[in-house]
């Protein structure tokens, strides 16, 4: 074994665990692979949070069976939500995969290829520190996401994430403050704290010695602000249930947090809500926003929405529709909803709304939600605004704003131009927008 390839499906957090896991086979000795077909170990890290990123997993098994051809001694590893399924399956259904290793469970990854044994891990809490405490190989050079807790407690009637990553545990403050320290003393413009539900977090472990009590997410969020470096600090996922108003006040008061919001809603309609088992209502969540808008008037605001949830009338989706109109997101992530087996939603309730009205309502939704982005857009057209450049290509560069939005930089001069570094900041000056991107020169 010489060379591996991971090959990643989902959300930052998998992303994160990825580069842990390149992290672990680097320490092997293993180097990176450019593409599967040059590999010896194979590592799909898979996600289940909806239908369509099952069926690509499952959709592999040709692709696998022509490595397998290739290389018969290549091992193929899989790892991440999808292995929570019963293995004797997944064995069925993917016959070509040596190993199925649950996320939490991939520190026993070097003595499996080592034995080619496979033996069940226990999922204990010395497993989980171990996992999210190896030394990531992050992709980006400015960049780094950093998980500050594994695992779900919420148990929404339609989600299988605490049933794929377990109970939710807080990794240790100061495992966490070392590692972004390291990051920012190495350059690092964009620190992103992940968690399943981030603002939940709640270390037993404090940050130095001189500290009494618990961390809070409030107590982090300010701790990394007081680390030394140019860098801005992003975080998702966040609850609204757990959006205290000291939360409010630090990321209001820390000059790092950069001023972008990613807070799901998943439905406008308080009956939806219960059903999905999200402990709100969506007067609870149009007064949250009003309190962090009142807080921080320039923060831009993404959610989260999921259109024919079992039993979602016309009317009903209609209050979600109303939402986005009166809170106007600068962006909202919307999927059609698929039963996930196992979780309550599949089990309690029909998915009684067809394909064809899911997409119809999901149109619906991006038509308000394209409107509203175009007008707060057009709000920063010639504002300065600080920008990450982090692409460049064909010559023109891209980055984003302090919003997360994306700014495409249209310079010709090329004394401009190579003031221009990928993983820097620019001051840039916005002169057109559209609704999914702004378009700007540099200062």
């Amino acid at each position: 074994m010489s060379r591996y390839h991971i090959t990643t499906f989902g959300c930052q957090a998998n992303f994160s665990d990825s580069e842990r896991i390149a992290g672990i086979l680097e320490s092997m000795g293993l180097k990176k692979a450019k593409n599967a077909d040059g590999s010896d170990v194979l590592i799909f890290n898979t996600c289940s949070v909806r239908q369509t990123a099952e069926d690509r997993i499952f959709g592999l098994n040709k692709k696998l069976k022509e490595l397998k051809t290739k290389n018969p001694e290549l091992k193929i590893v899989l790892t991440g939500c999808i292995t929570h399924y019963n293995k004797a399956d997944l064995k069925k259904r993917l016959p070509y995969v040596n190993f199925f290793l649950p996320i939490r469970d991939i520190a026993g990854l070097p003595n499996l290829l080592k034995t080619e044994k496979h033996s069940d891990i226990l999922c204990r809490n010395d497993i989980i520190k171990n996992y999210l405490s190896f030394t990531p190989k992050y992709e980006s050079k400015f960049r780094a996401y950093v998980p500050i807790s594994s695992g779900c407690n919420n148990f929404c009637s339609y989600c299988i994430v605490p049933y794929s990553r377990g109970r939710e545990k807080s990794r240790p403050a100061e495992e966490i403050i070392s590692e972004i320290k390291n990051l920012a003393e190495n350059g690092y413009k964009e620190i992103w704290l992940l968690g399943q539900n981030v603002n939940s977090y709640n270390s037993q472990h404090l940050a130095n010695s001189n500290q009494t009590g618990k961390v809070n997410f409030s107590t982090l969020i300010k701790m990394v602000n007081n680390i030394p470096g140019d860098f801005w600090i992003r975080f998702t996922s966040p609850h609204p249930k757990d959006f205290s108003d000291d939360l409010i006040k630090t990321i209001a008061e820390c000059e790092k947090f950069a001023h972008y919001l990613n807070l799901p809603i998943q439905s406008g309609d308080n009956e939806i809500l219960r059903k999905m088992k999200r402990p709100y209502t969506r007067e609870h969540y149009i007064g949250l926003m009003d309190k962090i808008r009142k807080s921080i008037p320039d923060i831009a605001v993404s959610t989260d929405i999921i259109v024919g949830f079992p039993g979602e009338t016309k009317k009903q989706f209609q209050d979600t529709a109303k939402l986005l109109k009166e809170i106007k997101f600068d962006m909202a992530y919307i999927s059609e909803y698929s039963p996930r087996p196992g979780t309550l939603a599949a089990e309690k309730f029909k998915d009684n709304v067809p394909r064809e009205e899911k997409i119809r309502r999901k149109k619906y939704l991006t038509e308000i939600l394209a409107k509203n982005a175009l007008a707060n857009n057009k709000k920063l057209i010639n504002k300065n605004l600080d920008v990450l450049i982090d692409k460049e290509k064909g010559g023109r560069f891209f980055g984003r704003t302090k919003g997360n939005k994306i700014v495409g930089i249209f310079e010709s001069r090329r004394s401009v131009l190579s003031k221009i570094k990928v993983g820097e900041f620019a001051k840039i000056k916005i002169s057109t927008a559209e609704p999914w991107k702004l378009k700007g020169i540099l200062i």
